[in-house]
């Protein structure tokens, strides 16, 4: 199974990186999305009605000019505050020492228009936003410390739960699986991943001097670090194999290690497993089967 599963998931590693190369599909980074909703304070719903202090503060000032007294008058003391100090952070007015008087002729109410825009759920820009929330005239709506939540009922039953269902890649996968029983296949027990490396290696006929043994390419373990169940008889047909050849090989002719062959290790492929199961089948006897490979 875990071959069908390597073949299965490089096809389509191959047809993505087609796809990719035809710039028919593209892949892009996540980005995490915030909305933020936003409310007018008691304050801002003030001044979305009447108008910003400071507008109110420079709308109060006739042409002549006015003392500060009798401004002082004509507004509410908190928005006269506040829009005064506003008036001439903006350079709208001019505190004389006998009149307040008016620096430019017309001034347009930003503030209130803002607040109607946020009033209205309309989009206006951060920094629009960051003026407003300072001057403390909007709120986040919906902040989870503001809301009131009912009390948890643990006791009751929660909703039914949907059954899952198998994800796509699954699925195709299984369709292979089944391709391959129905034609007669059956699936080798894969789940053996402490392997020797007699299994791993020597009855693949890899040389023992071969660098995928080096410990820098390969996991062997230090407890068990070594095997103490093969079959006497293969493993002394595989030694003769590796030592003098036969069967058309003429072998690599060195002095074969069972040392070597004994240790433990973490399969480096699955293949390990295909070579324990054509054992265990040779065993049983393999079915004969003919064909003509003659060519006119």
């Amino acid at each position: 199974m875990d071959n069908v599963h390597f073949i299965f998931t490089t096809f389509i590693g191959i047809i993505l990186g087609f796809l990719v190369g035809l710039s028919f599909i593209t892949f892009s980074p996540s980005q995490d999305i915030k909305r933020e909703r936003w409310a007018l304070t008691n304050e801002g719903k003030l001044y979305a009605s009447s108008g910003s202090p400071e507008v109110q503060v420079f709308l109060a000032i006739p042409p002549e000019g006015i003392s500060l007294e009798e401004l002082q008058k004509k507004i509410d003391a908190s928005v006269f505050k506040i829009g005064r100090s506003q008036a001439i952070k903006n350079q709208w007015v001019e505190m004389g020492k006998q009149l307040v008087t008016r620096k430019i002729l017309h001034v347009e109410d930003k503030v209130k228009d803002l607040l109607i825009l946020v009033q209205d759920e309309k989009v206006i820009d951060p920094k629009d936003i960051d003026a407003l929330k300072r001057r403390k005239l909007i709120t986040s709506q919906g902040e989870w410390k503001d809301l009131e939540f009912k009390e948890y009922n643990f006791l009751a039953k929660g909703q039914p739960v949907d059954g899952g269902c198998l994800h796509t890649l699954l699925k195709v996968r299984q369709q292979f699986k089944m391709i391959f029983l129905q034609m007669g296949f059956e699936e080798m027990p894969t789940n053996n991943f402490v392997e020797s490396s007699f299994w791993n290696f020597d009855a693949l006929f890899q040389p023992q001097q071969h660098p995928a043994r080096d410990s820098h390419d390969t996991f062997f373990l230090q407890v068990p670090s070594t095997t103490k169940t093969l079959p006497e008889d293969y493993v002394e047909r595989v030694k003769n194999i590796h030592e003098y050849g036969g069967h058309g090989s003429r072998g690599y002719g060195y002095d074969w290690k069972r040392e070597e062959a004994d240790k433990n290790l973490l399969r480096t492929h699955t293949t390990a497993v295909s070579s324990r199961m054509l054992y265990q089948l040779a065993k049983l006897g393999f079915g004969r089967c003919f064909s003509l490979e003659a060519t006119p």
